[in-house]
């Protein structure tokens, strides 16, 4: 198992190319299924999940092409062609190793009328239940059954029929399954109280390139005309707003300048307001964002709320950026609930930060001090990579395997830009 290893103190400069954004590579991968047509994705990151996704959807009958594979390009472009579903299946070995293969359930159910998927189970950072994603599917005529582990679902003889689909509470999968199973579902679907992130209406206007017709895109109400079938497309996954994020918390610790090549400012308003209250210049300009620290970090409050409020998967970047602030800076996670575990690790290396329930309260220190750290889920190991990169001394970032669900080479383009990091076998 690999590790990573930072020694702190060198600023940051040059260029960092944003890659094709995970969250949204996910949700369209398996819109593929929805056609016997190619579906060419451009702009695909290199990420452990994307393959992940990849063999889940062979498991069904799909073939995946991938060109641009040189091991030194960044980002690739795959052709899936879903001729023929082999298998409705998405069974356990696969689905346990990431939550989103539950993303095959409507497009499998709307265009062969079932669907078996195993339950996704437990996550690190908190309950996530699927409960909405079933009763989506339900209003529009599913049956749906849960036995051994699995999610049964049926579609009525004919086919998905159209309904209206209120939502409780906004949440980003469940709107994503419906959204795909509606667009063949017959007659017209009524998405209400749908998530409006930046990956659904990148996933809305793939299904729009594949023949679907949705209105409302980008709104918290999506009308859905079905369609007997829709066709292949050739479709740009959206840059990345999170790894973007992350880059610039990064540029904030580290101090330097540093272009943020491809990210765009219109989908991460929330995040570079954030950064600016923080003293971390966040330009536009022709290719993407200019990221500087101003002068000294100043401390900043934020709450985690959906889209186009201040994003969960942002919160633990922002939080070690704080840890070296002036002043005291207040952080509520509204999303999940277990998402400080990162907290006792940017503790191992002198931050000061105490939780109370959902807040975090971070006392800014003058330093951090490196330390062994342990990486818990995703975006927690990158905070650990944010907090070493001004840390004194040699950080070593364990369990990087969760790093590489999401950050495409992410020791490579912190070494062009001038980090002394390096991954190293883990002895």
């Amino acid at each position: 198992m690999d590790q990573i290893r930072i020694r702190g103190g060198r600023p940051l400069s040059g260029t960092i190319p944003i890659s094709g954004a995970k969250n949204a590579a996910l949700a369209l991968m398996p819109a593929a299924l929805l056609t016997d047509e190619p579906l060419t994705l451009r702009n695909l990151p290199r990420l452990a999940d994307i393959d992940t996704f990849g063999h889940l959807l062979n498991q069904h009958g799909a073939s995946t092409h991938t060109q641009g594979s040189r091991p030194e390009d960044f980002g690739r472009v795959m052709t899936v062609r879903a001729g023929r579903i082999t298998s409705t299946t998405a069974p356990y070995d696969i689905v346990r190793k990431m939550r989103a293969s539950i993303l095959v359930l409507g497009p499998l159910l709307a265009r062969e009328g079932r669907a078996t998927v195993s339950q996704p189970g437990g996550c690190a950072i908190g309950n996530r239940p699927i409960d909405l994603h079933l009763r989506g599917l339900q209003a529009l005529g599913a049956e749906v059954e849960l036995a051994s582990g699995y999610v049964r679902a049926t579609a009525p003889r004919g086919g998905l029929v159209g309904g209206r689909v209120v939502f409780p509470q906004v949440s980003v999968g469940a709107t994503e399954n419906v959204l795909m199973a509606a667009v063949l579902a017959r007659g017209e679907t009524l998405i209400e109280n749908a998530a409006r992130e930046p990956e659904i209406v990148d996933l809305a206007r793939c299904l729009v390139a594949m023949g679907a017709q949705i209105e409302g895109i980008g709104t918290e109400r999506l009308l859905v005309s079905g369609q007997e079938r829709l066709h292949g497309a050739t479709y740009a996954v959206m840059p990345d707003r999170i790894e973007a994020g992350s880059y610039a918390c990064a540029v904030g610790i580290a101090g330097g300048e540093v272009l943020l090549a491809g990210a765009r400012r219109d989908i991460m308003e929330a995040t570079i307001a954030a950064l600016e209250a923080a003293n971390v210049s966040v330009l536009e300009e022709r290719g993407g964002l200019r990221v500087r620290r101003r002068n000294g970090l100043a401390a900043t409050d934020a709450t985690t709320a959906p889209y186009p409020g201040f994003p969960t998967d942002m919160q633990a970047q922002l939080m070690a950026l704080m840890c070296v602030a002036e002043g005291a800076s207040v952080l509520t996670e509204t999303i999940f609930e277990n998402r400080y575990m990162h907290v006792p690790e940017l503790a191992r290396m002198g931050a000061d930060i105490t939780v109370s329930g959902r807040s975090a309260l971070v006392r800014g220190v003058p330093e951090l001090t490196a330390a062994p750290v342990m990486a818990t889920d995703l975006r927690a190991s990158m905070s650990l990579v944010i907090a070493g990169l001004a840390a004194r001394g040699e950080t070593v970032v364990r369990r990087v395997y969760h790093l590489d669900r999401g950050y495409e080479r992410l020791e490579e383009k912190l070494q062009a830009v001038g980090a002394d990091i390096e991954r190293v076998a883990d002895d």
